[in-house]
């Protein structure tokens, strides 16, 4: 049995790996087994020591093989039986006995024996692998019994026939398996991570660390504190893997005290250590994909295409290679991506000279495309050159017309470096637009670094400002990490009006982010739009009232609407047009206050279409989310899914704050995916939002998670988050409920927790607010909740009543879903009057409207409903021995003899898990059980069904 695992326990907590955690043993109390995958150090083993340790009253046996170890016939077995005594195994027969005795190296085993276990050309296989099923059988008789197999793929071929012999054979045993497998999977492998795993399986990739979970990581680490801007470039090059991370910070801790460098400025050094392991990764490849893949790190904006062009005649199959061996991100497209950050810089930085030079000829010969030919041509000219540098400009700005600001910035920085140095103003110029160019394509790092570059010999103030705008900008969630800027720069815009009105533009979302003030944040964006109109910066003016205007929608103030439409007025600035922040972006959050969700979509889809092509990540994945958002109001959910994680994966490209993505991600999840992946998602929204101090988008994390703990029936969680977030937004001074929309969920979960009153209050200031600003929608999803109230209170027949009104409200609005859910609450109210007739009118109406709109979860939920109304109530004169349990016990160990999960149990019934493990515990205790097949074999005898 696994024993001091405790630290495995807190540090894979500790590192935000919870709701990973939570999710796989989630799988695991379901009777299910867990298949845990990932790269090599990405944190499998960690994951897979939290689970053991997290399993009381489970019998753990744990393998965890190395690779030397393939060649050791049956050393898996013997490692998972090393603390199982011999007494296991005294119900086996006697030849069976002996084979699994002889298999594990025990004493006393005879030759005979020994030899069927280890593969003679007699080997009786057959015989070991019943005898190690009847053996583990019998292990699980007296508790649940938890395979943990770590690094599997390096399991003997023996071991893992044997196992995945049982896996195939258990039936109604508490055996569950959790599995680690290196990924990517060898297709030549005859036994896959699947096989050795009992029951439904439940495969998890385990994601690379976010920023937070890496600062976590490496606070428990010797060494020094790290500011957050380091803690981010650490994450970004090991691409969130635990063991680069921790590898890289050491050497940057090394680097520093020997040499007393600055941590935030240089390239990270790689210790010689992980560099070998990354080329080491290279080893099994062909010398000619070496050389592929060489030519793909030195090009700007590798392709197989341009790569064949370049002389890489096998370009594609090189490319699948790096694929198969987990190298190459695999792309329909033809672009190459490394799925490790650091590989591309250390087989640039391995090869010589001469490789070099030869590779950038090749590539300045094969790019037809001037901006990828002046990035070789820049690379075999490193010294100065007006005229070089002439023709980089050039392609920057070549390269910032097509909309590749990303390409602009890296030609735009190597043209400064290549301009000789003799004017200091038309550095800065250069230096400056191409940190902003970095801006726009969301490479903060790189836009932070340029501006750092111009602050540090940058003599006028307009440069300076510039500058400070460019960190502040690059910050983007995370402006707590930057609030230290705001005096410098004010100081250097003394006296400007058009660079104070952009600082306080910024100061504006200050705030908003960091302090959570609207109040505060209205008074600097109306000073922002006063002093732009006044220095003629109509650019600042537009964004200006657009945010003082979100942020009179927010307060409920109805000076709102005329300051939206001075920002829709003519004449308008491009740039603002495409941004997220602009008045446009914002006119569909008006049309959603006013129910208007058709005008909403359409002028996001519109939005979503320009910014594809000439707008920011940050601004696509606004508007990617708030698509995703209305479409799940409409009841449109496999739309909302693919919007939100579309807007998931170009922040993840871009390596923007990754908090409202999330939330976006966690809302369709609960919507129309899975709830289990709802909550994870809301998890690391939340997580996000924490890590950048983004007093904005928090309470909508913890809505997110709220209104998923109360889908999953668990209104004790939900009210914990909910209550979080009612009181960050009413410190920010939401006076606008219709602008985020939780109050429901909070009011339904109260009424659940037996808290009515508090309710009760919470609706009535809700509703007044509501009535006042006319928000017909948000009043009828209120009134869902009301009438729960009402039956809380003790009319029943009332609240149905007012359901049903409710409903009729909403089928004349857009809100499918809470028109679905409506008729839900109705038909779970008819049922507990006993209306049986009436409660399964309204859920199969329930469940058509939920059906339509592929909202899974919710129609998981109604058909519970549904079925219960089928299960008759117990007998009032129970079986002898049964007549102790009461209904809820009787009716839970009912469902447990019929093979159903905690989860499961929970789900039909409608109360908690936790509930659910209580009654299991009372009946255990009364029934005189030590086990669920115990357990259900007693519930069954006595019921007169055996």
């Amino acid at each position: 049995m696994v024993r001091g695992m405790g630290k495995a326990r807190s540090d894979a907590r500790h590192t935000g790996r919870g709701a990973l955690l939570t999710t796989a043993g989630a799988a695991l109390d379901a009777g299910g087994s867990v298949l845990l995958t990932g790269e090599p150090g990405i944190g499998r083993s960690t994951v897979l020591a939290a689970l053991a340790a997290e399993r009381p009253g489970t019998l753990v046996l744990r393998c965890a093989p190395a690779e030397a170890d393939r060649r050791l016939p049956l050393l898996g077995l013997i490692d998972l039986f090393s603390e199982v005594d011999d007494a296991a195994f005294a119900v086996l027969p006697p030849h069976e006995r002996a084979v699994l005795r002889a298999a594990l190296h025990r004493p006393g085993a005879g030759g005979q024996a020994r030899r069927a276990a280890y593969g003679s050309p007699h080997a009786d296989v057959l015989a070991l692998r019943i005898a190690l099923l009847g053996a583990l059988a019998a292990l699980c008789e007296r508790s649940p019994v938890l395979l943990a197999l770590d690094d599997a793929q390096w399991l003997d071929r023996p071991s893992a026939d044997a196992l995945a012999f049982v896996a195939r054979r258990v039936r109604r045993l508490p055996l569950t398996a959790a599995v680690s497998w290196r990924t990517p999977y060898d297709p030549a492998e005859p036994v896959g991570g699947e096989a050795l795993c009992p029951g439904r399986v439940l495969a998890l990739d385990v994601p690379p660390m976010t920023g937070r979970e890496v600062a976590a990581l490496l606070s428990g680490q010797p060494g020094p504190a790290w500011p957050q801007p380091v803690l981010a470039r650490l994450q970004a090059a090991s691409g969130g893997n635990p063991y680069t991370a921790v590898a890289l910070s050491r050497a940057l801790a090394d680097e520093v005290r020997r040499t007393g460098r600055d941590p935030a400025g240089g390239p990270l050094p790689v210790p010689p250590a992980l560099r070998r392991l990354l080329l080491g990764r290279l080893a099994p490849l062909s010398p000619q994909a070496r050389r592929t893949l060489l030519a793909a790190s030195a090009a700007a904006r590798p392709t197989v295409a341009l790569l064949r062009r370049a002389g890489c005649g096998t370009a594609q199959a090189d490319v699948h290679e790096a694929v198969r061996l987990g190298l190459v991100e695999p792309s329909a497209a033809g672009t190459v991506r490394f799925t490790q950050p650091l590989t591309p810089r250390v087989v640039y930085e391995a090869a010589d000279r001469a490789e070099l030079r030869h590779v950038h000829t090749a590539l300045a010969e094969a790019a037809d495309d001037p901006v990828e030919r002046a990035h070789h041509l820049a690379s075999l000219s490193p010294g100065g050159s007006a005229e070089t540098a002439a023709a980089l400009t050039a392609a920057a700005a070549t390269a910032r017309r097509r909309g590749a600001p990303a390409v602009a910035a890296r030609l735009g920085q190597l043209a400064a470096d290549r301009t000789p140095w003799g004017d200091p103003a038309a550095d800065a110029e250069l230096r400056l637009t191409a940190a902003e160019d970095a801006l726009a394509a969301g490479d903060y790092p790189l836009a932070r670094g340029i501006a750092h570059e111009v602050l540090a010999g940058a003599a006028r103030p307009a440069d300076r400002v510039r500058a400070w705008i460019v960190v502040l900008d690059s910050s983007g969630q995370a402006m707590a990490e930057v609030t230290d800027v705001f005096p410098r720069a004010l100081e250097d815009a003394s006296g400007d009006p058009e660079l104070l009105a952009r600082l306080h533009y910024r100061l504006s979302w200050r705030s908003w982010l960091v302090e959570g003030s609207a109040a505060a944040a209205l008074t600097h964006a109306a000073r922002s739009a006063v002093l732009a109109l006044h220095a003629g910066d109509r650019r600042t003016e537009l964004l200006a009232l657009t945010q003082q205007s979100a942020l009179e929608f927010y307060l409920g103030r109805p000076a709102a609407e005329g300051t939206l439409r001075r920002a829709l007025a003519a004449p308008q600035d491009p740039r603002v047009l495409f941004d997220h922040n602009g008045p446009v972006f914002l006119k569909h959050r008006r049309h959603l206050l006013h129910d208007r969700l058709d005008d909403a979509r359409t002028e996001l889809r519109a939005l979503v279409y320009t910014v594809r092509h000439r707008g920011s990540a940050e601004s696509l994945c606004h508007c990617l989310s708030g698509l995703a958002q209305v479409e799940i109001l409409r009841g449109r959910c496999e739309a909302a899914m693919d919007l939100a994680h579309q807007a998931l994966r170009v922040t993840e490209q871009a390596g923007l704050s990754q908090g409202p993505a999330w939330y976006a991600v966690a809302l369709a999840e609960a919507a129309g995916g899975a709830a289990d992946r709802a909550l994870a998602a809301a998890d690391r929204a939340r997580r996000h939002s924490e890590d950048d101090d983004d007093q904005l988008f928090l309470p909508r994390a913890l809505h997110a998670e709220g209104h998923v703990r109360l889908l999953r029936g668990e209104p004790d969680a939900a009210v914990h988050a909910l209550q979080r977030v009612r009181l960050l937004e009413t410190g920010q001074g939401q006076g606008d409920p219709a602008v985020r929309r939780w109050q429901s969920d909070l009011a339904e979960a109260l009424v659940a927790t037996g808290r009515a009153d508090e309710a009760a209050e919470l609706l009535a200031e809700t509703r007044a607010q509501a009535a006042r600003l006319g928000r017909n929608g948000l009043l009828a999803v209120l009134d869902r909740a009301a009438a729960l109230v009402t039956e809380a209170h003790g009319d029943p027949a009332a609240a149905a009543v007012r359901l049903g009104q409710a409903a009729a409200r909403l089928a004349a609005l857009p809100y499918r879903l809470e028109e679905a859910r409506t008729h839900l609450a109705l038909g779970q109210v008819q049922a507990r009057r006993g209306e049986t007739g009436a409660a399964r009118t309204a859920l199969a109406e329930a469940a058509r409207l939920f059906t339509r709109a592929g909202a899974h979860p919710w129609l998981a939920v109604t058909t519970g409903a549904l079925d219960r109304l089928d299960v008759p109530a117990p007998a009032s004169a129970a079986a002898p021995g049964l007549d102790a349990l009461t209904p809820t016990e009787h009716r839970v160990a009912l469902l447990v003899a019929q093979g159903a999960s905690n989860r499961e149990i929970a789900a039909h019934l409608t109360i908690s898990v936790k509930t659910v493990e209580a009654a299991l515990t009372r009946a255990y205790r009364k029934l005189s059980a030590r086990s669920r097949v115990s357990l259900a074999r007693a519930v069954l005898a006595r019921s007169g069904r055996l």
